[in-house]
């Protein structure tokens, strides 16, 4: 769910300009699931550039305010978040810990990074969301270690009917300071798609596991 049309369309602008987003409709990305793409993401590009961290950084910040208060913990999902999340958990001034997609095998096999307390208040920080699996695995992490998740925020969704019912199963608020919507509306008004390329846009995102199959 995204709270700020303005900022998600800020935000949508940035990820285009410094190319964390990728979009080929006509030369389409493969991702790890096999799933054939229109769009890539890599938002740990963000980190590369100063400004653009900061931004997103403020506007994560606030809306952890806004929404939570300030909470005991910040909690990235690793790898992607680690760095927007520590940032964030910096301009609060709270303890900052990350969570693994499983256990390690070695040395403390740790699945939590960082001290974390049965009780505390944990605000998770994501970089993106797909299926969100890998996000609300995090969550059951956390749970399980007696945290009190109070919710998740993260840069960019790309809103998937079936990742949003996910959210929901598990009872978790979800907040994106931008989404696939605005990235597409941002992109056309910017001149960077003809009308076919849009259509293209639009029918990946309705059923992407068998899109352009």
């Amino acid at each position: 769910m995204v709270r700020d049309k303005n900022v998600a369309a800020k935000t949508a602008e940035l990820l285009l300009q410094i190319k964390a987003i990728k979009l080929q409709p006509q030369e389409p990305f493969t991702w790890a699931s096999g799933w054939k793409s229109p769009i890539y993401c890599d938002n740990r590009i963000t980190l590369s550039y100063p400004e653009v961290r900061n931004y997103l950084k403020d506007q994560l910040s606030d809306l952890v305010k806004k929404m939570y208060g300030t909470p005991d913990v910040i909690a990235g999902v690793a790898t992607g978040a680690i760095g927007i999340g520590m940032l964030v958990a910096h301009a609060l001034d709270v303890p900052f810990i990350y969570v693994r997609p499983e256990p390690k095998k070695h040395g403390r096999k740790n699945q939590i990074e960082g001290h974390l307390k049965a009780g505390q208040n944990v605000v998770v920080i994501e970089d993106l969301i797909s299926t969100g699996k890998s996000s609300l695995n995090a969550v059951k992490a956390l749970k399980e270690s007696g945290a009190n998740v109070k919710g998740m925020l993260a840069l960019f969704s790309y809103g998937f009917t079936f990742a949003v019912e996910n959210f929901k199963e598990q009872d978790l608020e979800l907040t994106t300071l931008s989404d696939y919507n605005h990235l597409i509306e941002k992109a056309v008004s910017a001149g960077l798609f003809n009308d076919e390329e849009k259509e293209l846009l639009k029918s990946w995102r309705e059923n992407p596991s068998q899109w352009n199959n």
